[in-house]
C-alpha cells in the first residue's frame, strides 16, 4: 500500500468513524413524504419537480450539472502531447526541449515518454514542496522536489502520456470544450484543493487530514446554499464522499449522499439532480482516482463509465459535465501558474515562508466540458480554477458567492453554445482500454 495508502487508509478510517457518530439516521419522519422545491419525489415518479427560476433557464439551459474531480496529474503529464493528436486543436503544447535540472549536477533532465501507467512512488504535492516547483514561476524545481531513494534524479516528474497511453482521454479533450489555463486553486495537496471546490476556500488549511472534532469542518459549502435555494443535489460516492468532511455533508448525508450504482440508476431513470458530484475509489486495491501510484487506465475507465452513463440519460440535453483533476501530484508542467484573488484574511497554517497568503493559483491541471452545449474541440485559454465551477453553478441558480475567489472566478461560459447544442446527439469516443500486460 506505502505511505500514502496507508495514511490515506488511517483517514479514510478516521473518517468513517466521524461520519458515523455524526451523521443522523436513515429513516426519515412518518406520515406522507413531502417533496421540497428543487428535490425529486419518491422513486417511481415520472419526472422531478424543479421549480427553479425560470429566467435562469432561459439564460443557461443546464439543469443537471455533474462534477467529477479525479487526482493529481498535470496538464503537461497527461495532455502536453495532445498538438501532436489534433494538430488543429488550438491548445498549448509542452514544449519539446521542457526540461529540469538535474539535482545531482548532469545534463539537464527532459521530459520523456513514459511507458509505465503507474509511478514508481509518490510525487511531492505539499506545500512547500509545490512552490519549490514552481519557484516563482521558472518552473524548475520538480526533478529536486522529486528526489527518492528509487529516483535519486527526480526524474519521474517530467514524465509524460500521450493518445497511446489515455486513447479514451485523448479522444474527449479533442472533442468537447477543454481549458488549457484552467490551475489548482492552491500550490497544495488533496485537500485544500477540494476544499476549494466545494467552499472557495481552504480557511487556511494547506494539508490534508481529518477534522478537529465531530463538528467540524463547520464552514459553509456550496450544499448549504443548495439547499437554501431549493437546488436539488447528490453526492454519488464509490468508496466514501469526500465532502463528507464538511459537518453539514455528514448531517444531511441521509438524504444526500448515494452510492456509484445509484449514479447509474439515476442517470437511466432521468431522475438526476440539479447538482451531482461524483466521487472515485479513494483507497485500496480497487483505486480509480488516478493518484500515483494508482494505475491511469483503471481511472480512465470510471471516467468512461461516468461519462457514459450521463450521455446515455434522459438527462442529457441539459447536462453539463466539469471533468477536473485537483492537484498537479508533483508532475512538471511548464506554465507558471498566476496570482489569484485571495478568498478570505485567513493566512496559510503552517507556512514556512513569512508573508505567504492564497494569492496564486496552483499548477495547470486538466479540466475539460461535457455536455450537449459543449463547443465543439474548443479550447478556453481563460484562466480558471476549482472555483470556476462553484461560480457556473452560482450563476445558474442564482446563489451569492461563498468568497471573493469564487465571487471573482469567470463561470466558464465561453465554452458553452446554447444557441446550437453540438452534440444533442453524443459523440463516439474512443475505447477506454485496460491493457492487462500494462497493468500495475
Amino acid at each position: 500500500m506505502g505511505n500514502r495508502g496507508a495514511i490515506g487508509l488511517a483517514l479514510l478510517i478516521g473518517l468513517i468513524a466521524v461520519v458515523v457518530a455524526c451523521s443522523g439516521s436513515d429513516s426519515g419522519p412518518t406520515g406522507t413524504p413531502t417533496v421540497p422545491v428543487g428535490t425529486f419525489p419518491p422513486s417511481g415518479s415520472p419526472t422531478p419537480v424543479i421549480t427553479l427560476d425560470p429566467a435562469l433557464h432561459d439564460k443557461i439551459p443546464v439543469d443537471h450539472v455533474v462534477v467529477l474531480m479525479q487526482e493529481n496529474h498535470s496538464f503537461d503529464n497527461y495532455f502536453g502531447q495532445l498538438k501532436k493528436y489534433a494538430p488543429s486543436l488550438d491548445v498549448e503544447a509542452q514544449p519539446d526541449d521542457a526540461s529540469n535540472p538535474d539535482p545531482k549536477g548532469g545534463a539537464p533532465i527532459a521530459a520523456y515518454h513514459e511507458t509505465s501507467l503507474c509511478a514508481s512512488s509518490d510525487l511531492n504535492h505539499s506545500w512547500d514542496g509545490t512552490h519549490s516547483e514552481i519557484d516563482g514561476g521558472a518552473m524548475d524545481g520538480f526533478t529536486a522536489a522529486n528526489v527518492a531513494p528509487n529516483d535519486p534524479s527526480g526524474k519521474r516528474a517530467m514524465g509524460y502520456y500521450n493518445e497511446t497511453d489515455l486513447p479514451f482521454y485523448y479522444g474527449l479533450f479533442s472533442t468537447f470544450a477543454i481549458g488549457d489555463r484552467y490551475f489548482a486553486s492552491v500550490p497544495g495537496p488533496t485537500q485544500p484543493n477540494r476544499f476549494y471546490l466545494y467552499s472557495g476556500t481552504s480557511f487556511g488549511r494547506t494539508v490534508n487530514g481529518l477534522p478537529p472534532s465531530g463538528d467540524e469542518f463547520s464552514q459553509r459549502t456550496i450544499f448549504n446554499e443548495l439547499d437554501e435555494s431549493g437546488v436539488s443535489w447528490k453526492i454519488y460516492s464509490s468508496q466514501f464522499a469526500y465532502s463528507s468532511f464538511f459537518a453539514y455533508v455528514r448531517t444531511n448525508s441521509a438524504a444526500h449522499v448515494s452510492t456509484l450504482a445509484d449514479y447509474y440508476a439515476d442517470a437511466a431513470a432521468g431522475k438526476l439532480p440539479n447538482v451531482a458530484f461524483v466521487d472515485p475509489v479513494f483507497i485500496g486495491e480497487e483505486e480509480n482516482d488516478e493518484h500515483p501510484p494508482a494505475d491511469a487506465q483503471i481511472g480512465q475507465k470510471f471516467v468512461s463509465d461516468v461519462i457514459a452513463g450521463l450521455m446515455a440519460s434522459p438527462n442529457w440535453a441539459s447536462s453539463a459535465m466539469f471533468l477536473e483533476w485537483d492537484e498537479h501530484g508533483g508532475y512538471y508542467d511548464h506554465v507558471a501558474p498566476p496570482a489569484a484573488v485571495p478568498p478570505d484574511d485567513i493566512a496559510p497554517m503552517g507556512a514556512t515562508e513569512p508573508g505567504q497568503k492564497f494569492d496564486s493559483l496552483g499548477v495547470r491541471v486538466p479540466f475539460a466540458l461535457i455536455s450537449p452545449f459543449a463547443k465543439k474541440s474548443y479550447v478556453s485559454h481563460t484562466t480558471y480554477d476549482h472555483t470556476s465551477v462553484l461560480a457556473f453553478i452560482e450563476e445558474r441558480f442564482g446563489l451569492d458567492a461563498l468568497t471573493a475567489r469564487d465571487g471573482a472566478a469567470d463561470p466558464m461560459l465561453e465554452m458553452f453554445d446554447f444557441a446550437d447544442a453540438p452534440f444533442v446527439t453524443p459523440p463516439t469516443l474512443p475505447e477506454a482500454v485496460i491493457e492487462e500486460a500494462r497493468r500495475c
